[in-house]
């Protein structure tokens, strides 16, 4: 009904969301507190730049990437092997459930309009990106000022290759989905490689954070690291954190009855997209 106002979101949502965000932050600050008491803290021009790096990555790759991920909505047709189906005589929307990725900002934003929540998604992502950035070239620098040699350990890989494949991920999903163009078909040819590599990227990005954790404390503390110092009790709570936020933005992915509804405006403008792209009525026939 018009102007009815909007669902309440499903129970128990709201405090997964809260306890996900909760986590974020206290890995932001727990990065922050070890960088400060025991690295010295983060500066640009001084050989502190190297402190730069685990910052942004975290921030960008790890926090700011669990808030953005993708979700699938699959609005595919009857006739068509699809999950919502038009009755021509009713009008009415029938939809079978479907396993769909989904995190934090398709969740939180549940009956915004569709392209907002596309665009802020594309813009964290976008954001996300430029951090990560800033720390890989702050490695870069501070190894070549130290005389350091570049990509040669396991984290270097992974995370140059997660950083990578993540920069490709976001300019095919502005491609396929932000911007007009793609096909309804094409879009959905794409859509479950979309989701699995935000799934797999995300999951990447958490690994190599690990790695890159255990890399530095081998480095700066391997004589003391195995008698529990605080140094290496904090950076090891710091991994615990990432793998709390990882496994807490996991369950709220994988809860189908979470997953952001469908407006009945995108349903109608969807319907129109596929007529006009793929020359085919609602009800799976040739115009």
């Amino acid at each position: 009904m018009d102007g009815a106002p909007p669902p309440p979101s499903p129970a128990g949502l709201s405090a997964y969301v809260a306890v996900s965000q909760l986590l974020g932050l206290t890995l932001l600050a727990t990065t922050g507190a070890w960088l400060g008491r025991y690295r010295g803290g983060v500066a640009w021009h001084s050989p502190l730049q190297f402190n730069a790096h685990p910052l942004c990555m975290v921030l960008a790759m790890v926090f700011l990437q669990g808030d953005g991920e993708p979700q699938s909505l699959q609005l595919c047709w009857a006739g068509n092997g699809g999950d919502t189906a038009l009755a021509k005589d009713t009008g009415k929307v029938h939809q079978r459930p479907r396993a769909a990725p989904a995190l934090l900002v398709y969740r939180v934003f549940r009956h915004e309009a569709k392209r907002s929540t596309k665009a802020l998604h594309a813009l964290l992502h976008g954001l996300a990106l430029v951090i990560a950035l800033v720390g890989i070239i702050a490695v870069f620098k501070s190894h070549r000022t130290k005389g350091i040699p570049d990509m040669y350990s396991l984290h270097s890989w992974c995370g140059m290759a997660t950083f990578v494949l993540y920069l490709l991920q976001w300019f095919l999903g502005c491609g396929f989905f932000l911007f007009p163009g793609a096909s309804f078909s094409l879009r959905g040819w794409y859509k479950p490689l979309h989701i699995f590599f935000g799934i797999t990227l995300f999951i990447l990005s958490i690994t190599s954070c690990l790695l890159g954790i255990t890399e530095m404390l081998l480095f700066k503390i391997s004589d003391s690291y195995s008698h529990f110092v605080p140094e290496g009790i904090l950076a090891n709570t710091l991994g615990v954190l990432l793998v709390a936020f990882g496994l807490v933005v996991g369950y709220v992915l994988t809860r189908e009855e979470w997953k952001r509804p469908p407006l009945a405006e995108e349903l109608a403008l969807s319907m129109d997209f596929k007529t006009l792209t793929e020359g085919e009525s609602p009800g799976g026939g040739s115009q």
